[in-house]
């Protein structure tokens, strides 16, 4: 597993949070050297977007598909078959692929 950066310059919290959740994410275990650059470039985008006083639907279309690659949302993990199983007793994920997840209940 690849280390997570620091981010490297000021942002805005919640941009600096969403930051932090990547390397909390259980997806974060396939990020690469460039899968971690480009979710700086990405929070240093979104850091301008939330900070612009006319914030442009066209970036925040071009973020999202930006997070989209970098399997942010469920949807996007679902969509390369990977599924984030979380157990009750542990809050540490494990990720599968759907269809390794399907042969074990024989489906």
């Amino acid at each position: 597993m690849v280390r997570q950066p620091e981010l490297g310059f000021e942002a805005h919290p919640l941009v600096v949070d969403w930051y932090q959740s990547l390397g909390e994410s259980a997806q974060a275990r396939y990020f690469e050297p460039s899968d971690w650059q480009t979710s700086r470039l990405v929070a240093y985008s979104m850091d301008r977007y939330v900070r612009s006083a006319r914030p442009s639907s066209q970036m925040f279309a071009a973020l999202m598909s930006a997070m989209s690659d970098l399997l942010v949302t469920e949807g996007a993990r679902r969509r390369v078959r990977i599924e984030i199983e979380r157990g009750q007793a542990q809050e540490r994920a494990s990720v599968s692929a759907i269809e390794d997840y399907k042969k074990q209940l024989g489906v």
